[in-house]
């Protein structure tokens, strides 16, 4: 967007309203107190893969401009638990943020700024007026341009003050393990446990306590050798011993947020990079050479027999890969990149953020976290057991199709068949009987399990936010809970025809890129399908005419938009280009007096919109 367009759709920003404020000293920071800075407010909430992508794609940013750009997480929660102030505490250390976050769990500040994705990211000029919405990820390189712009015409103007922001680091925590994420038993009968936030990797005796050794320097980074590095570490998968000895290592790390699967010779410590390139996926398809094919956020990984292959959780785009160790080989092994919950032949299922894995022989237990689902791999289909979509969750026991779990990341098989489920964001160890198609939960009040895993006849379980494993000792009992949905307020709409349209203005320097065909692409579905009689399906046009059904008092759009843009400079043959890419689950309610029209936002500013509120 050119500063002219900019002048016109001058839309004051709404003031930041909330519980509380992190990283500030115990200082609430008002808009108008930031006059004269950029400001750069993120919109997200810390259960959300793509928002912690946004995390990361911001530091480089924050630090080029650090004496003029302000940025501020507005955390908005999706889950209950993620409106506990203690646990945004936690996850604002988990994950490194190292920038103001204001807590606004009635989503206040959401609505005032009509915001309708996690994550969302709107950017406030030094006189206080919003000058451009981005919804997803990806959008470091237009975001430096326009910073850039930004800080050119109001240094010009005098309305530019440099120095320092108002962040201020809290004071750091020292325990043994800091966040681990996974854990597994070695053949030597020790505990590996990926320790997250210190990014390494733990070897602890069985007592679950003492330190045998550790893998990785303690920095973040991505270097092999007998002194690695790594980046958040999580799932860990133990080869078969012939694999192992073929290959020259015997675990495969999911390197998260390095994108990369790592190789651990636990004889030696040396660690080599088995695949990814360490460059995020950001379309088209994913199979190949395993160094040479691009990862987005592998969250665990498991041996399984029949696929011949490590299965990999690819949290970051909702699908499963299977990486082949003996052949170097990556693929795709099932799921479509749409976010939901979705049975059926392996390539057209849904996931939602898979987080977990465990296998069992013919079949591969798995958690999908956004839709608090346990699910099955079996005779090339996907099978549901708990979980009703991604708006659904709660703690309930009982029959599996009135069960709820709250996110959880973690599954293993226990001996007698049944499945436990680390339960993660209603802080229980969950058990399923296929058998007999129950739920129990075997224990509560453990914080933030991420994984569990049978040893020695006892659970142990990775309290990830208590920095510990634990051995939780309880016998099963029902618990009747409540059933909770996404706190979102869903956005009203009129029944009949209505006009959507995806908000998309190429970055500053670029073009659409029609080379090739359409550059644009919408996809529509909603749930019911029925709440659309016409409107669903794939086009070009990133507008459409949509026609609600009556009768329906509220339902949910599913939304898929992507954009290809290219530098926009005829002397150059082969231009840079990039893949915008966003999905929406908008919530709606149908009544009369609802609006017609819905925009959303991918990137840009919406030229209908007079009001920031």
């Amino acid at each position: 967007m050119t500063t002219a367009q900019r002048r016109r759709a001058r839309v004051r920003a709404p003031e930041l309203v909330g519980r509380g404020w992190l990283n500030t000293g115990d200082q609430e920071i008002a808009l108008k107190e930031l006059r004269g800075k950029i400001v750069l407010l993120d919109f997200w909430t810390f259960c959300c893969i793509n928002c912690l992508h946004v995390l990361d794609e911001l530091r480089p940013l924050e630090a080029e401009f650090a004496d003029v750009l302000v940025t501020i997480g507005v955390h908005s929660p999706k889950f209950v638990h993620e409106a506990d102030a203690d646990a945004l505490a936690a996850a604002v250390e988990r994950y490194e943020v190292h920038h103001p976050v204001l807590d606004d769990p009635e989503l206040t500040t959401w609505q005032n700024y009509a915001v309708k994705a996690w994550p969302t990211l709107v950017l406030v000029d030094p006189e206080g007026y919003v000058v451009h919405v981005a919804a997803g990820e990806g959008h470091v390189d237009a975001l430096r341009r326009i910073v850039s712009e930004l800080v050119a015409e109001h240094d010009a103007k005098g309305t530019l003050h440099r120095g320092d922001g108002p962040y201020v680091p809290p004071a750091p925590a020292g325990t043994e393990l800091r966040f681990p994420a996974k854990a597994l038993l070695t053949p030597t009968n020790t505990l590996l446990v990926s320790d997250s936030a210190h990014h390494g990797l733990v070897e602890l005796d069985l007592d679950g306590e003492t330190v045998l050794r550790r893998i990785g320097t303690g920095e973040r980074g991505r270097r092999d050798g007998l002194e690695p590095t790594f980046s958040e570490p999580a799932g860990l998968a133990l080869l078969p011993p012939h694999v192992a000895d073929a290959v020259g290592y015997h675990v495969v790390v999911a390197d998260t947020v390095n994108h990369l699967l790592r190789g651990v010779n636990l004889d030696t410590g040396l660690v080599t990079t088995v695949a990814g390139t360490g460059e995020q996926w950001r379309g088209g398809e994913t199979g190949g050479p395993a160094l040479g094919t691009l990862l987005t956020s592998p969250w665990d990984v498991a041996w399984w027999e029949p696929a011949g292959g490590v299965v990999v959780a690819l949290a970051g785009n909702h699908t499963l890969g299977l990486f082949k160790p003996l052949e170097g080989r990556f693929e795709r092994f099932a799921g479509t990149t749409v976010e939901g919950l979705g049975d059926g032949p392996f390539a057209d299922a849904f996931f939602a953020q898979t987080s977990g894995l465990a296998a069992d022989g013919d079949r591969l237990w798995l958690v999908d976290s956004e839709t608090s689902a346990l699910r099955r791999l079996e005779g090339g289909r996907v099978h549901t057991a708990v979980g009703r979509g991604l708006f659904d969750f709660g703690h309930r026991d009982g029959a599996a199709d009135q069960a709820l779990l709250q996110h959880p990341l973690g599954v293993a098989v226990l001996p007698d068949g049944s499945v436990a489920v680390a339960d993660t964001y209603n802080g229980a160890i969950r058990r399923y009987d296929p058998s007999t198609g129950e739920v129990e939960t075997l224990a509560t009040d453990v914080a933030e399990p991420s994984d569990v895993l049978f040893v020695d006849g006892d659970l142990v379980v990775v309290a990830s936010a208590a920095h510990r494993l634990e051995r939780p000792v309880a016998p099963g009992r029902q618990v009747v809970g409540e059933a909770h949905q996404v706190r979102r307020p869903p956005t009203p709409l009129a029944p009949g025809e209505l006009e959507l349209t995806v908000v998309f203005t190429p970055p500053a320097g670029t073009r659409l890129d029609d080379r090739y065909g359409p550059s644009t692409r919408l996809e529509i579905t909603s749930s019911p399908p029925e709440l659309l009689v016409e409107g669903s399906g794939v086009g070009t046009d990133l507008t459409r005419t949509l026609r609600v059904a009556e009768g329906f008092a509220e339902g949910v759009l599913h939304v898929v938009a992507q954009a290809a843009s290219c530098t926009d400079d005829p002397a150059v043959e082969h231009p840079a280009c990039k893949l915008t890419r966003q999905d929406w689950g908008v919530p709606v309610r149908i009544t009369e007096d609802g609006p017609r029209r819905l925009p959303l936002v991918m990137g840009g500013l919406d030229e209908g919109v007079t009001s920031a509120t």
